[in-house]
């Protein structure tokens, strides 16, 4: 056989189909998560938090594309201004709330969408359970320990479900490295190489908005870092157990030449790369600056203002439960966009290097690169998805509102426990940062570690 072999997503599904079978016949797929059991009604949704993500994500592109399926019953924000913008925005015609508890008892929606600041999640997917509602919630779950177990005990209290809206588990080439894990392709699993950069555009963006202080977001070992440390519980079924982490602030915030409150009127524009003038987006011009009046909130923040306190370079070394040691990264100023990771086997190497959105790189398909040990090496092409994040968008909207009962073969649908292990490990990870030292995730919350990432 040819050393080099490069093979369609067809021809290799074909070639790896038996060991895949056995493997879910080893591995029993898990229940998907179903929120809404009311079989030709519509759900009624309600959605707390309309800033960007909230009104596109969750807003406007669900009643584009699901409008026979789903109704939005109120909105609500503590920005009045930023939330008539969004009702616009979004094109419905329904009450707006400036406190979300009232909202919830006069509209009583069948499903509460949490799309506020990190920080307060936890109050308002509380609320949601606790008035008898299921809940969807952007990641992360929430931002520390005490704010997790509440959650936790809120919704065992209340029998109401918790989905944490994990859409990287969804892309085409990410379920392929399940897939292909699942399968046993480089046999036991026994370490990871996971190096996730964003570049000077994106990665800027985090440190003019609220997440530059972690008493928002976390740090973006919780706000950001959730996403991947969610894909590597996912791929390597497993709960991480032990996690050790560095971190520091050395380009964005103090360590800036110079520095303003804003973009705007900023005296050092004609100088600065990352001068950013908001004013040029209309959407971001009316939903933003015309509110700031309501609450105070730039979203053109200097990024070398001095309060800002979270980390630009972050190391975490993770061990799960399983034995599988990880080595992460995450780097806030990379010239380009995107992530390498390797999965090291007993039989082999699984690895791929993701380049997002990059001018240079107009390709529509991801590679992933197999290497046997004592063998050859396998070049597997997967078509790269439509929609927002490689495709991920779009499927995982499908499963939540187009088919709920829809199966779930890759378990791709993240309830709490899943919400609650990434966000740990990000939370462990700041906390051994401030601490100095390794932190044992069992010594968060009250959830059970497992060998499998199945566990109760």
């Amino acid at each position: 056989m040819n050393k080099e072999q490069k093979q369609s997503r067809r021809e290799f599904i074909a070639l790896t189909g038996g060991a895949l079978a056995g493997s879910l016949f080893l591995h029993p797929v898990a229940q998907a998560l179903s929120i809404f059991d009311k079989p030709g009604q519509k759900m009624k949704l309600a959605l707390v938090g309309t800033g960007v993500r909230g009104l596109a994500m969750w807003g406007r592109d669900v009643i584009r594309a699901y409008k026979d399926q789903v109704e939005f019953v109120g909105l609500s924000d503590k920005n009045e201004g930023r939330m008539k913008v969004g009702k616009e925005y979004m094109g419905v015609d329904c009450p707006l709330f400036l406190k979300a508890d009232q909202m919830l008892k006069e509209t009583k929606p069948d499903v509460l969408i949490v799309t506020t600041m990190d920080s307060t999640h936890h109050e308002f997917i509380i609320m949601g359970l606790m008035a008898g509602m299921n809940v969807i919630s952007e990641k992360p779950m929430t931002t520390d320990e005490v704010k997790m177990q509440a959650i936790l005990d809120a919704e065992r209290k209340s029998g109401k479900k918790l989905i944490v809206t994990f859409n990287y588990r969804y892309s085409p080439h990410r379920q392929k490295l399940y897939e292909l894990l699942r399968a046993g392709e480089i046999g036991t699993i026994t370490s990871v190489d996971f190096h996730w950069y964003l570049d000077t555009s994106h990665g800027a963006d985090y440190f003019r908005r609220w997440h530059g202080r972690r008493e928002f977001g976390g740090t973006l070992l919780v706000h950001k870092s959730t996403h991947h440390f969610d894909l590597l519980n996912w791929w390597l079924d497993s709960d991480p157990e032990e996690v050790y982490a560095y971190g520091a602030l050395e380009f964005y915030g103090k360590n800036g030449p110079f520095r303003s409150t804003t973009c705007r009127g900023c005296p050092h524009a004609s100088k600065c790369d990352f001068h950013w003038d908001i004013t040029k987006n209309e959407h971001l011009t009316k939903l933003y600056v015309e509110n700031e009046k309501y609450d105070g909130y730039h979203r053109d923040g200097c990024v070398f203002r001095e309060e800002i306190d979270i980390y630009d370079k972050m190391a975490v070394q993770i061990k799960y439960k399983n034995n599988v040691q990880v080595s992460y990264s995450l780097t806030t100023y990379s010239p380009y966009e995107g992530y390498r990771i390797a999965f090291n086997g007993t039989k082999g190497r699984l690895e791929t290097w993701i380049k997002e959105s990059q001018p240079w790189d107009e390709k529509n398909e991801d590679e992933l690169v197999l290497v046997k040990n004592f063998g050859e090496r396998h070049i597997i092409t997967v078509p790269q998805g439509g929609g927002g994040h490689g495709g991920g968008d779009t499927r995982l909207k499908d499963k939540l509102f187009l088919d709920t009962n829809a199966p779930d073969p890759w378990r791709q649908s993240a309830g709490s426990r899943d919400g609650a292990m990434s966000c740990l490990i990000g939370i462990a990870a700041r906390n051994s940062i401030e601490q100095g030292k390794p932190i044992k995730i069992q010594d968060l919350t009250d959830i059970p570690l497992a060998v499998s990432g199945r566990g109760a």
